[in-house]
C-alpha cells in the first residue's frame, strides 16, 4: 500500500460564527496528484494554509509525511513546498536576490542548485532576474515564485491556481513537470478552477462546497457514477442556480 503523505483528519476553522471549513477528512497518498476543487469561498485556500502550517485549524489534525504539524512544523515545512494563488514576494528585491533569500532560510547550496536555476529559468523563459519585484507583472511573480519552489525538490508540492497568469507555454511546461515529479514520488496537492486540468492531470479528486467535502474519488469513477464530464459534475455538486436560464435572462 502506497504510503500517506498528507492526512487531514476532522480539519475545521471557524472564523467566528463563521465555519470556512468543516471537519473535512482527507488522505493522499505518495506520487498522487490530488485535485482539490470548489467554487469561490468554498473553503480551498484555508484548507491549503492549515494544512501547509501558515494558519491553525480550529481543530482536528494534520499529519505531513507521517510528522503532527504540532509538533513537527518546522521539519514538515523544510520538506514541502508552497505556491499561493497570489506570489507574495519582497517587492524591492530583485529576481535573484529573492531566490538567494529563499536559499539561505533553507540553508542550500547556492553553487549547487545554480544549474537547475538556469534549467527552470530557461524553461519557463525568466530572463529578468536582475529586475526589481515590484515592477514584475503577476505572471512573472507566479514563475519566479515557482522556480523558488521547483528549485529545491520538494517531497511534497501544494499549489493554489499554479496556472493562473502563466502563458501557455509555462502552463504546458509546468503540467508535464507535475507529472514526471509525480511518477517520480513528489505528492502533489492542487486546487485549480480549471477542470479540464484537473481531469487530465489528477488521479484523485476532492470537490469541496461551503466548507465541506461533498465528493471524493478519482476521475473515471465520477464520471461512471454520473456520466458526464467533470465539469458538469462540478457544477451539478455546486452551483446553486440553472446556468441557462441566467445566461437567458441576461
Amino acid at each position: 500500500m502506497a504510503e500517506i503523505t498528507i492526512k487531514a483528519t476532522g480539519l475545521t476553522k471557524k472564523f467566528g460564527d463563521f465555519t470556512a471549513v468543516d471537519s473535512i477528512y482527507l488522505e493522499v497518498k505518495r506520487g498522487e496528484v490530488f485535485g482539490f476543487l470548489g467554487p469561490n469561498g468554498a473553503g480551498k485556500t484555508t484548507t491549503i494554509r492549515m494544512l501547509t502550517g501558515t494558519l491553525r485549524p480550529t481543530s482536528g489534525k494534520v499529519e505531513i509525511l507521517g510528522l503532527d504539524m504540532k509538533d513537527a512544523e518546522v521539519e514538515i515545512k523544510r520538506r514541502i513546498g508552497v505556491v499561493p494563488d497570489e506570489p507574495k514576494i519582497y517587492e524591492h528585491l530583485k529576481g535573484y536576490e529573492f531566490l538567494d533569500f529563499v536559499m539561505a532560510i533553507y540553508r542550500l547550496n547556492k553553487s549547487e542548485l545554480k544549474a537547475r536555476i538556469e534549467e527552470l529559468c530557461d524553461a519557463f523563459g525568466v530572463d529578468y532576474l536582475s529586475k526589481l519585484v515590484g515592477e514584475m507583472s503577476h505572471g512573472m511573480k507566479q514563475k519566479l515564485m515557482l522556480i523558488s519552489v521547483l528549485m529545491r525538490r520538494p517531497e511534497i508540492l501544494f499549489l493554489d491556481e499554479p496556472t493562473v497568469g502563466l502563458d501557455a507555454r509555462s502552463a504546458r511546461i509546468l503540467k508535464e513537470l507535475l507529472s514526471k515529479y509525480a511518477n517520480e514520488g513528489t505528492t502533489i496537492f492542487m486546487t485549480t478552477h480549471i477542470l479540464e486540468i484537473a481531469e487530465k492531470m489528477c488521479d484523485k479528486v476532492a470537490i469541496i462546497n461551503r466548507g465541506q467535502i461533498i465528493a471524493e474519488s478519482n476521475v473515471k469513477e465520477l464520471k461512471e457514477k454520473y456520466g458526464t464530464s467533470l465539469e458538469d459534475i462540478f457544477l451539478s455538486l455546486t452551483a446553486t442556480e440553472d446556468i441557462q436560464e441566467i445566461v437567458e435572462n441576461l
